[in-house]
């Protein structure tokens, strides 16, 4: 503005002409003449730069939708839930049918000062990331720390599926004892099966490796099969997932009635687990919730059970016209290809847990021998 307030004070007031201060100041004469039109309109003020944007845009996001998400983004935030911009716009698809995309709603509440921009925050593109690559392949857990309404301290044990991210519990107690990490360990697998292995921190009730002894929890591992693995001491990175879970779990907690009595708390930590696992979108899963990741692909188990009884049973049967015979395994049926030559033959299957026999009816001969693969509705020759 003082540029253009000395060219039209000197035209005004001092008498030089047009040209003269185009030439002096490297202007155009044109510009000194719009600002003299826009003074003897409005004065002084209407000197002031002029935003360039367009009047209006046919392409901005309508107002209704706007305020959705805002809305939106304060109903998450008070509830204590993750209110980012893919979380946002997963339960806009709920209410609207166009819903912008996550970089529109991203500038949206960066806009309406809801967010701040973070330049120096590491990328998530430069992170190394593991994953098991089943459900069921390997669990987390560890142990965080809350405070009642009245002041006392209390402990979260909390577990979670390494490959789906499936909350799979989170236990409150005044403190955890070894016999009540290993109660937990038990409930978790009654309801979703054993682990092929327990990642947990160095804590005494996670293990006695380094007193060369054993605790509940070691010893409930061992059997069932599950292998033990530690983080390396001071360096909580290796349970990342777990860590990461006590924060988003915290965030919740801060914003509901701080609970009196560990019944109370517990009802919080239920109805957390709920949202998280069957309603929250997960950006590490694509969108999808724990759940539906965690049902998705068949369950890892233990390499060698050795407290568990394998499942035994024998089946008569037939092959067809196409030389295979089929055989339901954990409620789905897969077929075991046997070849043409034996098309017609009356068959005895003998199946323990995986570990399949095909043998002739008549002649006791092995025909094929091999170990059931979950993941493959047909059992091809070539295989094992």
């Amino acid at each position: 503005m003082a540029k253009a307030r000395y060219l039209v004070e000197a035209h005004l007031l001092e008498g030089r002409s047009v040209s003269e201060l185009a030439a002096a100041h490297e202007v155009h004469r044109s510009w000194i003449y719009k600002l003299l039109a826009r003074y003897r309109e409005g004065g002084y003020e209407s000197l002031e730069p002029r935003s360039k944007a367009p009047r209006c845009n046919p392409n901005a996001t309508p107002k209704e939708v706007v305020r959705e998400v805002v809305s939106l983004r304060e109903q998450l935030l008070s509830q204590g839930h993750d209110c980012g911009a893919e979380t946002i716009a997963h339960h806009l698809a709920k209410e609207i049918d166009s819903v912008p995309s996550v970089s529109t709603i991203w500038r949206i509440l960066r806009r309406e000062g809801l967010i701040e921009p973070q330049p120096k925050k590491r990328p998530r593109s430069s992170l190394i990331r593991f994953e098991a690559q089943l459900p069921n392949e390997m669990w987390q857990a560890d142990i965080t720390h809350w405070s009642l309404a009245g002041g006392g301290d209390v402990e979260i044990l909390n577990m979670i599926d390494d490959h789906s991210r499936q909350f799979l519990a989170s236990v409150a107690r005044p403190t955890f004892k070894a016999a009540d990490v290993a109660d937990a360990f038990r409930s978790a697998v009654a309801l979703h099966g054993a682990p092929a292995s327990l990642l947990c921190d160095n804590g005494a009730v996670f293990t006695a490796r380094p007193r060369g002894g054993k605790v509940l929890l070691q010893l409930e591992m061992e059997r069932l099969g599950v292998v033990a693995k530690n983080s390396r001491p001071y360096h909580p990175q290796t349970c990342g997932k777990v860590e990461r879970l006590h924060q988003t779990l915290k965030r919740y907690l801060a914003r509901q009635a701080r609970a009196h009595t560990l019944p109370e708390l517990q009802c919080q930590l239920d109805a957390f687990v709920h949202y998280y696992n069957a309603i929250r979108p997960h950006r590490a899963l694509g969108g999808r919730t724990p759940l539906q990741a965690y049902s998705a692909r068949v369950k890892a188990r233990p390499a060698s059970e050795p407290g568990r009884e394998a499942h035994l049973r024998v089946r008569h049967d037939r092959v067809d016209g196409q030389g295979k015979v089929s055989l339901r395994h954990d409620s789905k049926l897969h077929h075991i290809g046997l070849g043409r030559a034996h098309k017609g033959k009356p068959i005895k299957l003998l199946v323990a847990d995986r570990d399949i026999r095909v043998l002739d009816i008549h002649t006791g001969e092995l025909i094929r021998r091999l170990t059931l693969d979950p993941t493959r509705d047909y059992q091809p020759i070539g295989g094992a």
